[in-house]
């Protein structure tokens, strides 16, 4: 009896050690990217009709030509959480829509894209990046949750002189940007924001809001043209370039100088990726959401976000 039981212990060992090892063998294979570094731009606060929206491509010249030859948009791309400056970020940033304070004393629920990067890969803060012309996006950087608070924070340049208070003019952070992808060793994750459009359009500017639309189309296909050109970034790098939120259309409310609510206007914004991995050429109408941001950069740089809601936007890869 004692023989048969052992003998029995044993078929079932093997078993087990069986289909352990088919599971094992038939774990899909984690698919292999070109892309090394990934930078989001975010052209704070644009209508969509003063952007792609308009076929012309009068403001964004360099954006709806050059550079949309060279990748993918996502036409029908969205915000569809609250569409001010903070929470936008934080949506993107996270993989997580939040009704945040937009005066920058309220910290994201959940912790960020930097932080999961920084802990899975572990490798030194100045690997990440936060660059922002509004220094209260500093709380990018940092979550309320308890077990990351603190921890594995990225590095942050935002507000005047980095100060992490008031706004700062966008040519600093367009120069800091820069002198990050220049360096000896640039950053493998960043985010940037240029506030100009937004704070133009607040200020009831119409001219000057169209005048820094057209600015910071140049600021981003000079960096592009920095990045192919630095031998380390050049094939390797991918630009995601969106919004964090649009503004109101004429007729609703106080039109452009405004957004705040679930209109059109404020919810319709755009993406246009650039990269070794994505499309070229392409105009894609699939409906994208802010949440898939940190997903598809997750994916790309091989680390996971368990906390974020967001999917893979594989629509847009080769």
């Amino acid at each position: 009896m004692k023989l048969l039981i052992l003998s029995l212990l044993g078929a079932i060992s093997f078993l087990i050690y069986g289909f352990t090892l088919k599971a094992k063998t038939n774990l899909p294979e984690q698919k292999q990217y070109e892309t090394e570094y990934v930078y989001v731009i975010i052209m704070d606060g644009p209508r969509f009709t003063e952007t792609f929206g308009d076929t012309s491509y009068t403001h964004i010249p360099h954006l709806g030509k050059e550079l949309k030859q060279e990748g993918v948009l996502l036409y029908d791309f969205r915000n569809n959480g609250s569409t001010y400056t903070n929470a936008g970020h934080t949506a993107i940033c996270t993989g997580n829509y939040q009704s945040i304070s937009n005066d920058g004393n309220e910290l994201p629920k959940n912790p960020s894209m930097f932080q999961y990067y920084l802990k899975e890969k572990a490798v030194d803060k100045t690997d990440a990046w936060i660059v922002s012309s509004k220094g209260k996006l500093e709380i990018l950087a940092n979550t309320k949750d308890k077990k990351w608070w603190n921890e594995y924070m990225p590095y942050t340049y935002c507000g005047p002189n980095g100060n992490s208070a008031e706004y700062g003019n966008d040519l600093f952070t367009f120069n800091k940007v820069n002198s990050l992808i220049s360096g000896e060793n640039p950053p493998h994750l960043m985010l940037v924001n240029f506030l100009g459009a937004d704070t133009y359009a607040h200020a009831n500017h119409w001219d000057d809001y169209l005048t820094c639309i057209k600015r910071i189309d140049g600021y981003i296909y000079e960096i592009w043209n920095n990045i192919q050109s630095n031998e380390k970034l050049r094939n390797k790098t991918t630009l995601i370039v969106t919004n964090d939120h649009g503004r109101h259309l004429d007729g609703h409310k106080d039109g452009f100088v405004n957004h705040g609510d679930n209109c059109e206007g404020c919810r319709h914004i755009s993406l246009l990726g650039l990269g070794p991995d994505f499309k070229k050429d392409v105009v894609i109408k699939n409906y994208g959401d802010q949440l898939d941001i940190s997903a598809t950069i997750a994916e790309m740089l091989h680390f996971c976000m368990p906390s974020g809601k967001g999917k893979v936007m594989t629509e847009l890869f080769k």
